[in-house]
């Protein structure tokens, strides 16, 4: 299968398009139901922080997703041209969560770890002028 590539307005009422595309995608390659929500989780969690990080005030602003199938799995690509962020930084900026007491959570922070515990591999590579979010889920991985 080739890769696909989409391509969104940076707004919340598109990333619909980029779940349905992704279920198209993960249904031909054969992954588990619940790999597929998994995915469409973590992938959605992505497009929203494009959308959120993305350059404010601009009419022409989009998200770029492709979808690389290989033998051994997906991967998902998510690119934004808004600020750039180190992994690490978001990662500390989300802090561990508190036993029991959910108070005093902030809103936001935690896509990234919800990202990560969805997918098998998560890259953030800061670009030029924006940020890519490289998502992989492998074909199988539960059975290993």
């Amino acid at each position: 299968m080739n890769a696909i590539r989409l391509q969104i307005p940076a707004h919340a009422d598109y990333i619909d398009l980029v779940r349905i595309c992704l279920f198209g995608i993960a249904s031909k390659m054969s992954y588990a139901y619940e790999e597929m929500e998994d995915m469409k989780v973590a992938v959605s969690e992505a497009c929203n922080n494009a959308v959120i990080h993305g350059v404010q005030n601009s009419e022409q602003e989009v998200i770029d997703v492709s979808f690389e199938p290989t033998e051994t799995g997906l991967t998902i690509k998510v690119k934004n041209s808004g600020s750039t962020f180190p992994l690490s930084d978001a990662l500390d900026k989300a802090a561990p969560l508190p036993d029991a007491d959910v108070s005093g959570l902030r809103v936001g922070g935690l896509g990234i770890y919800l990202i990560q515990a969805l997918m098998d591999e998560v890259e953030v590579h800061p670009l030029e002028n924006g940020t890519e979010v490289v998502l992989t889920k492998y074909l199988d991985a539960a059975e290993d």
